[in-house]
Protein backbone atom coordinates (compact mmCIF):
# COMPACT_ATOMS: atom_id res chain seq x y z
CA UNK A 1 0.00 0.00 0.00
CA UNK A 2 1.20 3.04 -0.79
CA UNK A 3 -0.72 6.19 0.95
CA UNK A 4 -4.15 5.51 0.13
CA UNK A 5 -3.57 3.52 -2.84
CA UNK A 6 -3.71 -0.25 -2.99
CA UNK A 7 -0.93 -1.82 -5.24
CA UNK A 8 -1.86 -5.22 -6.70
CA UNK A 9 0.24 -7.35 -9.29
CA UNK A 10 -1.34 -5.39 -12.23
CA UNK A 11 -3.46 -2.16 -10.40
CA UNK A 12 -3.47 0.20 -8.54
CA UNK A 13 -6.70 0.66 -6.77
CA UNK A 14 -6.88 4.79 -5.72
CA UNK A 15 -9.58 6.93 -4.10
CA UNK A 16 -11.64 9.05 -6.34
CA UNK A 17 -10.68 12.66 -6.84
CA UNK A 18 -12.80 15.69 -6.46
CA UNK A 19 -12.06 16.62 -10.61
CA UNK A 20 -12.80 12.96 -11.21
CA UNK A 21 -16.31 12.74 -9.89
CA UNK A 22 -16.73 16.10 -11.15
CA UNK A 23 -15.80 14.85 -14.65
CA UNK A 24 -17.87 12.03 -14.57
CA UNK A 25 -20.53 13.60 -13.68
CA UNK A 26 -20.56 16.22 -16.27
CA UNK A 27 -19.22 14.18 -18.88
CA UNK A 28 -15.92 15.47 -19.50
CA UNK A 29 -13.54 12.73 -20.77
CA UNK A 30 -10.04 12.60 -19.19
CA UNK A 31 -6.86 11.67 -20.97
CA UNK A 32 -5.99 8.94 -18.46
CA UNK A 33 -9.42 7.14 -18.98
CA UNK A 34 -9.92 4.07 -21.00
CA UNK A 35 -12.02 4.79 -24.20
CA UNK A 36 -15.31 3.38 -22.29
CA UNK A 37 -14.73 4.71 -19.14
CA UNK A 38 -16.76 5.87 -16.89
CA UNK A 39 -19.52 2.56 -17.47
CA UNK A 40 -23.27 2.85 -16.16
CA UNK A 41 -22.11 1.62 -13.01
CA UNK A 42 -19.65 4.51 -12.49
CA UNK A 43 -22.21 7.09 -13.10
CA UNK A 44 -24.42 6.00 -10.81
CA UNK A 45 -22.22 5.82 -8.16
CA UNK A 46 -20.23 9.02 -8.45
CA UNK A 47 -23.68 10.50 -8.26
CA UNK A 48 -24.52 9.50 -5.37
CA UNK A 49 -21.18 10.25 -3.82
CA UNK A 50 -22.96 13.68 -2.59
CA UNK A 51 -25.77 11.65 -0.52
CA UNK A 52 -23.16 9.25 0.80
CA UNK A 53 -19.52 11.28 1.52
CA UNK A 54 -18.26 8.57 3.56
CA UNK A 55 -18.05 6.33 0.56
CA UNK A 56 -15.27 8.37 -0.74
CA UNK A 57 -13.20 7.72 2.62
CA UNK A 58 -10.47 5.81 3.23
CA UNK A 59 -12.86 2.69 3.16
CA UNK A 60 -14.93 3.85 0.68
CA UNK A 61 -14.80 3.83 -3.11
CA UNK A 62 -12.05 3.72 -6.13
CA UNK A 63 -10.63 3.72 -9.57
CA UNK A 64 -9.06 0.58 -10.89
CA UNK A 65 -6.02 1.60 -12.65
CA UNK A 66 -3.69 -0.56 -15.05
CA UNK A 67 -0.20 -0.35 -13.56
CA UNK A 68 0.88 -0.73 -16.75
CA UNK A 69 -0.35 2.34 -18.67
CA UNK A 70 -2.19 4.56 -15.93
CA UNK A 71 -5.69 3.78 -17.71
CA UNK A 72 -8.80 3.95 -15.47
CA UNK A 73 -10.35 0.69 -16.51
CA UNK A 74 -13.11 0.36 -14.10
CA UNK A 75 -14.44 1.18 -10.02
CA UNK A 76 -14.91 -0.77 -7.14
CA UNK A 77 -16.12 0.16 -3.53
CA UNK A 78 -16.89 -0.65 0.06
CA UNK A 79 -20.27 0.45 0.88
CA UNK A 80 -19.42 2.38 3.73
CA UNK A 81 -19.96 2.27 7.12
CA UNK A 82 -20.17 -0.91 7.94
CA UNK A 83 -23.92 -2.84 8.70
CA UNK A 84 -24.14 -4.86 11.92
CA UNK A 85 -20.21 -5.61 11.08
CA UNK A 86 -20.88 -6.28 7.47
CA UNK A 87 -19.71 -4.36 4.69
CA UNK A 88 -20.85 -4.44 1.41
CA UNK A 89 -18.46 -4.59 -1.72
CA UNK A 90 -19.20 -3.68 -5.69
CA UNK A 91 -17.10 -3.56 -8.84
CA UNK A 92 -17.20 -2.98 -12.22
CA UNK A 93 -14.51 -3.02 -15.27
CA UNK A 94 -15.22 -1.50 -18.40
CA UNK A 95 -16.01 -3.67 -21.65
CA UNK A 96 -12.92 -3.29 -23.16
CA UNK A 97 -10.83 -4.85 -20.36
CA UNK A 98 -12.61 -7.44 -19.06
CA UNK A 99 -11.78 -11.12 -18.97
CA UNK A 100 -8.61 -10.18 -17.95
CA UNK A 101 -9.05 -10.98 -14.38
CA UNK A 102 -8.98 -7.35 -13.18
CA UNK A 103 -12.26 -7.45 -10.99
CA UNK A 104 -11.33 -10.70 -8.91
CA UNK A 105 -7.77 -8.91 -8.68
CA UNK A 106 -9.47 -6.17 -7.80
CA UNK A 107 -11.82 -7.41 -5.24
CA UNK A 108 -9.34 -9.94 -3.14
CA UNK A 109 -7.11 -6.40 -2.54
CA UNK A 110 -10.09 -4.32 -1.69
CA UNK A 111 -11.45 -6.84 0.89
CA UNK A 112 -8.07 -8.06 2.58
CA UNK A 113 -7.90 -4.24 3.37
CA UNK A 114 -11.44 -4.00 4.21
CA UNK A 115 -11.08 -6.75 7.17
CA UNK A 116 -8.91 -3.82 8.81
CA UNK A 117 -11.21 -1.36 8.82
CA UNK A 118 -12.72 -0.74 12.65
CA UNK A 119 -16.48 -2.45 13.10
CA UNK A 120 -16.11 -4.87 10.35
CA UNK A 121 -16.34 -8.60 10.87
CA UNK A 122 -17.51 -9.87 7.08
CA UNK A 123 -17.41 -8.40 3.80
CA UNK A 124 -20.32 -9.42 1.36
CA UNK A 125 -21.40 -8.75 -1.98
CA UNK A 126 -25.28 -9.32 -3.47
CA UNK A 127 -25.39 -10.18 -7.21
CA UNK A 128 -27.53 -11.09 -10.13
CA UNK A 129 -27.58 -14.50 -10.81
CA UNK A 130 -27.87 -13.56 -14.61
CA UNK A 131 -24.72 -12.08 -14.40
CA UNK A 132 -22.48 -15.39 -14.39
CA UNK A 133 -19.08 -13.45 -14.93
CA UNK A 134 -19.68 -11.41 -11.32
CA UNK A 135 -20.65 -14.64 -9.75
CA UNK A 136 -17.48 -16.02 -11.36
CA UNK A 137 -15.29 -12.94 -9.68
CA UNK A 138 -16.53 -13.33 -6.48
CA UNK A 139 -16.04 -17.23 -6.35
CA UNK A 140 -12.69 -16.62 -7.49
CA UNK A 141 -11.89 -13.75 -5.42
CA UNK A 142 -12.87 -16.12 -2.24
CA UNK A 143 -16.20 -15.76 -1.33
CA UNK A 144 -18.88 -17.89 -0.91
CA UNK A 145 -22.38 -17.82 -1.34
CA UNK A 146 -24.47 -17.54 1.37
CA UNK A 147 -28.27 -16.44 0.66
CA UNK A 148 -30.01 -17.17 -2.86
CA UNK A 149 -33.22 -15.34 -3.55
CA UNK A 150 -35.24 -17.59 -6.34
CA UNK A 151 -37.80 -15.33 -7.23
CA UNK A 152 -35.42 -11.47 -7.18
CA UNK A 153 -33.05 -14.45 -9.25
CA UNK A 154 -30.23 -12.49 -6.95
CA UNK A 155 -27.54 -14.48 -4.30
CA UNK A 156 -25.66 -13.06 -1.40
CA UNK A 157 -21.86 -14.12 -0.83
CA UNK A 158 -19.62 -13.55 2.04
CA UNK A 159 -15.73 -13.53 1.73
CA UNK A 160 -14.36 -16.47 3.45
CA UNK A 161 -12.13 -15.55 6.38
CA UNK A 162 -8.50 -16.27 5.13
CA UNK A 163 -7.96 -19.08 7.58
CA UNK A 164 -10.92 -21.31 5.77
CA UNK A 165 -9.59 -21.27 2.40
Amino acid sequence: MTGTDLITDRLVLRPWAPAEVAAVLDGTRLPHWAGDFPAGGDLVIAGLFAEHPDWLGEYGHRQIVERDGGLVVGSIGLFWPPSDGDLEIGYGIVASRQGRGYATEATRALTEFARTAPGVGTVSAGVELSNPASVRVLEKAGFRRTHMDAEQHTARYQATPPAER
